[in-house]
């Protein structure tokens, strides 16, 4: 298997995958083409197996008012097929380690016993817009001056939207 950052080749291959990781829900392969169509600054990697994606991380600004704060973890996909064998840590691993997400203060919301294994830990500061009382909500290198609501890129929205009844929100 291969880490490469995401080009324009595996980009549709990305995409297939975020349906598959994440079916039912349509939300993550609709933020993936939103922050594309808007040429958003992403940081974004795939891990390549006979030239197939089986797994996709992604990287995109984090914001206190208008200012870059850091950076948001979403999503982060692995091939359901292959969930389980270590791929979707390797590629995290390998993505905390590249400029400038090394660097940065990081925001992810997720299960916080597999992103805890990386050093993420429950964040109180700042405040998660998408979850009620920060549930789920965690950083790594955050240490902020002060409280506020972190901003996201305006395509996010899409995963906050009412879910039909009997459906679950999908994580990132």
């Amino acid at each position: 298997m291969k880490i490469r950052p995401l080009t324009p080749e595996y980009a549709p291959k990305a995409a297939a995958l975020l349906l598959q990781a994440f079916a039912p829900s349509k939300n993550e392969v609709q933020l993936f083409d939103a922050l594309h169509a808007k040429e958003r600054e992403l940081h974004e990697w795939v891990c390549i197996h006979r030239d197939a994606v089986v797994a996709y991380v992604c990287f995109s600004p984090a914001y206190d008012g208008n200012e870059v704060c850091g950076l948001h973890l979403a999503p982060l996909a692995v091939k359901p097929q292959m969930q389980g064998q270590g791929i979707g840590s390797e590629l995290l691993r390998f993505a905390l380690r590249q400029e400038p997400i090394k660097e940065s203060a990081i925001f992810v919301l997720g299960k916080s016993s597999f992103y805890q294994k990386f050093g993420f830990a429950p964040c109180a500061a700042p405040i998660c817009p998408f979850a009620k009382n920060n549930a789920h909500f965690l950083s790594l290198r955050s240490n902020p001056p002060h409280s506020y609501i972190v901003g996201y890129a305006p395509e996010f929205k899409l995963l906050a939207t009412p879910q039909k009844p009997g459906k679950k929100k999908s994580r990132r």
